[in-house]
């Protein structure tokens, strides 16, 4: 991540990439699926002296305290290198953890890990972090957060949030509509007329319109097929959805050891949808309610606009339910 990057992250092109080139990730060894293999030991330069790490856990995209996707958030990540922010990702083994550092470019330098690897930016992360960043940093409804995939402007309206995306960036899908359904276990029939793409406001993801809420409540990912046809090369991924009106079901699918993981609530698919709509012309401006989770017990309630200057904007309530510590 460089402190030279842009301060506005709205329409700047990103500082890093998409998720396909990982910029400035951990130097860990990658699983035959791109996942990384972490390996963690102490520093030397701790010798044997132990640090504390604070940490908060809030839900994002939550309408209960229970629901939503979570994410744990540590607010002050120095001293802590990139192996050990992998192990500590891989404890929680949560969807996302981020690590809050200083920044001369925003309010806060943000790092986002999955379990196995660094991610460019993502969407619940960047709203959970500016929840916990108001908070430590004293910062106001107003936050930017410095990420790999530039710089994010995050505002709040009590405790719901929204990000303002990059510019979208496409490219076609190679697949073709039978693969692709045969891929999610449906029918050609189940999807839509509009066809697939990819899109990239910050992580790249394969974005798959399907004809009714019936069929993406039905799909049924396959994950060799997914390795084949839903992959960038780095990571393979399917973003689902279906539209009835200003409402949308959506559901967020990848591999992972052989079976397939789906993700309670994905703000950087949202945007993608955003970038989607865009690219297919859709009349603007655009207002969306969007579920997800339904699947795996976690409901997530997303918030779309896409406004008349063609930005893209994804808001969800962040509730904090516990806080604590880590000792290294």
């Amino acid at each position: 991540m460089s402190a030279a990057e842009p301060p506005q992250g709205a329409n700047s092109a990103p500082a890093g990439g998409s998720a396909a080139r990982e910029p400035d990730g951990p130097p860990l060894g990658r699983t035959p699926e791109g996942e990384a293999r972490s390996s963690f030991s102490r520093p030397q330069a701790w010798g044997d002296h132990t640090s504390d790490y604070a940490f908060r856990i809030v839900n994002v995209f939550a309408e209960a305290p229970l629901a939503g996707n979570p994410l744990a958030v540590f607010e002050d990540a120095r001293g802590l290198d990139d192996a050990a922010m992998q192990a500590l990702a891989l404890q929680f083994n949560l969807s996302e953890t981020t690590f809050v550092l200083p920044s001369q470019a925003a309010t806060r330098r943000v790092r986002i890990f999955t379990p196995s690897f660094e991610m460019p930016f993502a969407g619940h992360p960047t709203l959970g972090t500016a929840h916990v960043v108001r908070a430590i940093a004293d910062a106001g409804d107003h936050v930017t957060l410095q990420m790999h995939a530039g710089v994010i402007p995050v505002r709040a309206d009590g405790d719901v949030w929204t990000l303002t995306a990059n510019a979208p960036r496409y490219r076609p899908a190679s697949a073709s509509r039978d693969d692709l359904a045969a891929m999610l276990g449906l029918s050609s029939n189940d999807l839509d007329v509009a066809g697939p793409l990819w899109v990239d406001t910050g992580s790249e993801q394969l974005m798959v319109p399907l004809a009714s809420f019936d069929a993406v409540r039905r799909a049924r990912p396959a994950p060799a097929q997914m390795l084949v046809h839903a992959s960038n090369a780095q990571r393979a991924m399917a973003y689902v959805f279906a539209r009835e009106g200003d409402h949308v079901l959506s559901r967020f699918f990848f591999p992972k050891h052989g079976a397939i993981v789906e993700d309670p609530g994905t703000g950087s698919a949202c945007a993608n949808l955003g970038g989607w709509l865009l690219a297919t012309g859709a009349t603007l401006p655009q207002r969306l309610t969007i579920d997800q989770g339904e699947a795996v017990g976690r409901p997530c309630r997303l918030g779309l606009v896409v406004d008349a200057q063609r930005s893209i904007h994804v808001s969800g309530r962040v509730i904090e339910i516990g806080r604590g510590s880590i000792t290294l």
